[in-house]
């Protein structure tokens, strides 16, 4: 028996049931068993006949097959075990035939293979040696070389004195569009950054971007005013940044220049990964658009305006990405060519697809929503399928954090809330519920995980709901704003909940629901605390809309419940 094949089970606990004699070792292969099932009843004595005229005999079940214990194997591997085994305990073995009974061994699962193997993988690999073994991501990091080459980014040098070199390491993206098909593979180098101290290596890293208010309300602004979007993309838009300090980095994997592997590269322009990557990015833009006439605006610095014949061109700035629109279109060319002019540029057309927000522009509008965003996410909580639910939140629903139901995964509780938190860009039917969740992610329990899965249900019946940004009749778009309050509705602290939204030429640009940073002692308080911060909102809105448009926008109305 010492060379046939077993599986090995541990004894878990011990049974009460008279044990038969062992029986004779079976020629047939072996496994370990425990006492329940090494154990049998002892031999049944039928009942007593039952007398005449009286009722039936009971039915008699035949006797259990005996269980056949076969000899040890000289040798059991721990692989063999389970990873609840005790080692204190006893292994018995039986045989196969003896757990199978009449059934046959089961043979191998058949495989079906395609004539055609696909060797392209959809997946984004995440090492070199991975890369490397793939055409398409062999393309892309050559395209990646070759760019920052031509952009002269480094010189190859020899590594002066008390200085050190930064690595590189790649990072692999596969570009989809809003329907998630395949756009192309991106390789990207990046200096391992994290090793940089401040000032030493670098001093600001600071660099501004446009905020999503102030990109809707560009779009609300173009689809009252009937003007196209357009979008343009920098590529390797950190290699176009010119530093200042004095950085040395190792060559980069794959690309080493045989004969100098001792030698490292020093950067005449920045890499993406350094820590003042993005502000060198940015300071180099910011005097490309002025030298081409661009005016920043004090409002918001990641918007740039231009006039020229009276007609407006306004372009929003998003690190690398360029949202452009205006009067004339022909103005909006001309601009695209100077900027290609100036950087390598990727002229993407109509605005389509931005920062996860999908945009359809039609003769009616500017339509905004996160359908495949939000698909995503309720894909990865498992409620892709679920039954909806009519509303984000139950009516006058109150929640602690003293909760005292079960604790739940707070990673993951808090994962969720971000994702739905960036879904609010263009759901403001889902600010308050969603904000109030977001104060119990320190803590969570299973009322806060239940209050977010009716979140994500609602979200699964609403998946394609957005915002539609249209005309009104009146020529010039007017600024309105609402503002409420609640009194003491966080349990916990007392504190009021403000809600803010603000309308241009009726179309939704800017919303929030927060909770407020101090006590409230009567209602009266929470509205004004709540108007107080609208108003503040509405003026930065009104000077941004003045920058804009290129001259003076009318105040804001604000009204307020009371």
């Amino acid at each position: 028996m010492d060379d046939e094949p077993f599986t090995v089970e541990h004894i878990t606990e011990t049974t009460t049931t008279t044990t038969a004699p062992a029986a004779t070792p079976s020629p047939s292969p072996a496994r370990a068993s425990s006492p329940e099932s090494a154990s049998s009843s002892t031999p049944h004595t039928p009942p007593a006949a039952a007398p005449h005229g009286g009722s039936p005999a009971p039915t008699i079940s035949p006797a259990p097959p005996a269980v056949q214990l076969a000899t040890p194997p000289t040798e059991v591997l721990d692989d063999d075990l389970d990873a609840e085994h005790d080692d204190d305990v006893p292994l018995r073995f039986r045989t196969v035939d003896n757990i199978l009974g009449d059934a046959s061994v089961p043979g191998q699962a058949h495989r079906g293979y395609d004539d055609v193997l696909n060797i392209a993988s959809v997946d984004e690999p995440a090492s070199f040696t991975e890369a490397e073994q793939e055409e398409s991501w062999r393309e892309a990091m050559r395209a990646e070389i070759k760019a920052i080459e031509e952009n002269h980014t480094w010189e190859l040098v020899e590594l002066p004195v008390r200085h050190r070199a930064i690595g590189l390491k790649w990072v692999y993206k596969i570009k989809r569009d809003e329907n998630g098909n395949v756009v192309r593979h991106k390789a990207r180098l990046v200096a391992k950054g994290y090793v940089q101290q401040a000032e030493v290596d670098f001093d600001e890293v600071f660099a501004p971007v446009a905020r999503l208010e102030s990109v809707r309300t560009m779009l609300a602004l173009a689809a009252h005013q009937r003007w196209e979007v357009h979008h343009m993309d920098v590529k390797s838009a950190f290699l176009n940044g010119d530093l200042k300090e004095e950085v040395y980095v190792a060559q980069p994997p794959g690309f080493v220049i045989s004969g100098s592997e001792n030698k490292v590269l020093r950067l005449r322009k920045a890499l993406y990964g350094l820590r003042q990557a993005p502000r060198a990015w940015n300071a180099k833009l910011d005097d490309t658009l002025v030298s081409l006439g661009f005016q920043r605006s004090g409002a918001e610095h990641g918007v740039y305006t231009r006039s020229r014949a009276g007609r407006r061109l306004i372009v929003g700035v998003y690190v690398d990405d360029l949202i452009i629109t205006g009067a004339s279109e022909d103005d909006i060319v001309a601009f695209k060519q100077e900027m290609k002019m100036k950087f390598q540029m990727s002229d993407l057309g109509l605005l389509s697809y931005y920062l996860g927000i999908e945009v359809k522009q039609g003769a009616d509008g500017i339509f905004l929503c996160q359908s495949g965003y939000a698909g995503k996410v309720l894909e990865r909580c498992g409620l892709a399928s679920c039954n909806a639910s009519a509303t984000p939140m139950e009516t006058r629903l109150k929640l602690s954090k003293s909760s005292p139901e079960e604790k739940v995964n707070a990673t993951e509780f808090r994962r969720v809330i971000g994702a739905l938190r960036y879904l609010l860009h263009t759901r403001p039917d889902l600010a308050f519920s969603v904000g109030y969740l977001s104060r119990f992610m320190e803590d969570p329990r299973e009322d806060h995980l239940t209050g977010m899965k009716r979140v994500l249900r609602y979200v699964a019946g609403t998946q394609g709901y957005g915002l539609h940004y249209t005309r009104q009749e009146e020529e010039k778009p007017k600024l309105v704003g609402f503002s409420d309050a609640d009194l003491a509705g966080d349990v916990d602290t007392r504190k009021s909940t403000s809600g803010i939204i603000y309308f241009l030429a009726g179309n939704p640009i800017t919303w929030q629901s927060s909770k407020q940073k101090v006590v409230a002692l009567s209602s009266c308080e929470s509205e004004y605390i709540a108007a107080s911060a609208a108003a503040c909102q509405g003026v930065w809105l009104a000077r941004l809309l003045a920058d804009m448009i290129g001259g003076e926008f009318g105040a804001p109305e604000l009204l307020v419940d009371n």
